[in-house]
């Protein structure tokens, strides 16, 4: 299969194409880049381009660990950020939406404030191996 990674863009939720043609799972073994890319307490958006379609989403590193989601909000199918990897709430303690200011946990893409209390990001299986950010395949997770 083949497969392009690219660091995305700021992009309006109402144009350029439809969330329906967005993909929402990526193959296991993608190599995302070194987990030097996301500073220790961020985020960054990444855009797989795929036969199937384009696929967008968003690593969160905390230390070590890596969480990553599709890039949808759980309360409307629009991108959380309205700025390039700007995914996180200023004390980096929640994910949050810039549309409608939901509020998500790292760890696990629950929604925890705003619109959508209970909701859950759909989860983007990543991990690190040997200093690199890999996607992982859902059933070995």
């Amino acid at each position: 299969m083949t497969n392009s990674v690219s660091h995305g863009s700021p992009r309006s939720p109402f144009g350029g194409g439809s969330d329906v043609d967005r993909l929402t799972a990526t193959p296991a073994g993608v190599k995302l880049g070194s987990l030097d890319l996301i500073p220790d307490g961020t985020a960054r958006n990444f855009v797989l381009e795929m036969r199937a379609g384009r696929f967008h989403g968003f690593v969160v590193r905390r230390g070590a660990q890596v969480y990553g989601y599709v890039d949808r909000c759980a309360h409307m199918p629009v991108p959380l950020t309205q700025q390039l990897d700007a995914y996180l709430t200023p004390d980096a303690t929640h994910i949050q939406c810039s549309w409608h200011g939901a509020l998500y946990t790292v760890e696990e893409g629950r929604c925890v404030g705003g619109p959508c209390v209970g909701a859950r990001l759909l989860p983007w299986p990543v991990t690190t191996i040997d200093g690199m950010i890999v996607t992982v395949g859902e059933d070995t997770e």
